[in-house]
C-alpha cells in the first residue's frame, strides 16, 4: 500500500548544505514517518476536502499517491503553511486538474517526439556534410573540451546500454573507428546531450544552417529552445506536472520569427505557455500537417 509522511515536529540541522541554489542557509532534519492510505485521507479531509466517495478515495491514493495529488490541490490552498482549502473544494476537483494536466503532457510529449527527430536528423545531416561521419569524435571541433569530454562519455555509456540490433550489427562487423557513424550514434544519445553537442561546436556558420532549417534565424534561438525543450520532454517523460509550473530553463522568445509567431511582450518565458510557443513554432516547419495545435487549443476549451 501507499504511504505518505506524517507531520512530525522538525530537528534543526544548523546550516546544513543539501545542495540546490543557496549553499548556507537554515534547515531542518527530515522526521516526518510514513503514514498509511486511511490516515491520508484523514489528513485531506482536516485540511478541508470534500471526499465524496471514500472507497473510491482510497483507490486513487493506492494508484496516484498523496505525494503526487498534493500539487493539484495547491491552487486550491488558501494558507501554504496550514494548507487548509477553500470551501467546497472537491477531491473530484483535484482529480480533475490531475487528468487534466495528465492528457496535456501527452499531447506536449507526441509534439516533441516529432521535434526530437528532427533535431536529430538536421543536426547529423548537416554537421556531417561539412565535418564528415564521424565529427563528435574530435575534440577540436568543439568549444569547451570539458564540456565535450562529459558528452563524449555519456555517448559511450549510451552505446554501451543499448541493445539496438543495427549497432549490434555494426559492432559485429566493424571495430574501426571505436564507434558507430554519427547517423547511428546519435540515435540513442538522449535530447540533452544532442542539445550540448550542438551548443558546443565551434562551427556556427554550420549551426546557423540548422537553426534556418527549422525556422530560427539565429542558432543562439535554437540553442535556448533545445535546452528549454529538454527539461520539458524530461517532465513528460517523468510523469511530472506541466501544468502551472515555473521551468528553470526559459527559452527565448523573439520579437519576430519567419514562420506564425506570437506576440511575446507579455509572455513569461518560465511558464508552460513560451514552452508552448516553442513547440508549435517548430512544428510549422516539420509537420506542416501537425494537429498538435488544434489538440492544444481543444484541450484548454
Amino acid at each position: 500500500m501507499s504511504t505518505f509522511a506524517t507531520t512530525v515536529p522538525a530537528t534543526p540541522l544548523n546550516n546544513a548544505y543539501h545542495g540546490g541554489t543557496s549553499l548556507f542557509y537554515n534547515s531542518m532534519r527530515y522526521t516526518k514517518q510514513p503514514i498509511g492510505i486511511p490516515a491520508q485521507l484523514a489528513i485531506m479531509k482536516q485540511r478541508g476536502l470534500v471526499v465524496n466517495d471514500e472507497s473510491l478515495a482510497m483507490k486513487q491514493l493506492a494508484s496516484i499517491s498523496y505525494f503526487r495529488l498534493a500539487s493539484y490541490w495547491k491552487v486550491f490552498e488558501t494558507d501554504a503553511t496550514t494548507h487548509q482549502l477553500k470551501n467546497g473544494t472537491t477531491l473530484d476537483d483535484v482529480i480533475t486538474l490531475y487528468d487534466f494536466d495528465k492528457e496535456l503532457r501527452s499531447i506536449i510529449f507526441t509534439a516533441i517526439q516529432d521535434i526530437e527527430i528532427a533535431l536529430r536528423t538536421h543536426i547529423i545531416h548537416h554537421f556531417s556534410m561539412t565535418h564528415g561521419a564521424f565529427w563528435f569524435m574530435d575534440a577540436t571541433k568543439f568549444i569547451s573540451r570539458s564540456i565535450y569530454q562529459t558528452c563524449f562519455d555519456n555517448i559511450k555509456a549510451e552505446l554501451g546500454r543499448s541493445k539496438e540490433e543495427f549497432l549490434q550489427e555494426h559492432f559485429a562487423k566493424y571495430d574501426s573507428p571505436s564507434m558507430p557513424p554519427v547517423w547511428k550514434t546519435l540515435e540513442v544519445v538522449s535530447l540533452g546531450n544532442l542539445s550540448k553537442l550542438y551548443a558546443n561546436m565551434k562551427d556556427t556558420e554550420v549551426k546557423k544552417q540548422v537553426a534556418r532549417s527549422l525556422g530560427l534565424p539565429q542558432y543562439l534561438y535554437l540553442e535556448s529552445w533545445m535546452r528549454s525543450l529538454t527539461v520539458l520532454r524530461n517532465c513528460c517523460a517523468h510523469h511530472a506536472r506541466t501544468w502551472n509550473r515555473r521551468y528553470p530553463s526559459m527559452p527565448q522568445l523573439p520579437q519576430r520569427l519567419p514562420l506564425a509567431w506570437v506576440e511575446t511582450q507579455y509572455v513569461r518565458p518560465m511558464k508552460l505557455y513560451a514552452q508552448l510557443c516553442t513547440l508549435l513554432y517548430l512544428e510549422q516547419s516539420i509537420t506542416p500537417n501537425s494537429q498538435i495545435k488544434n489538440r492544444v487549443i481543444r484541450h484548454f476549451e
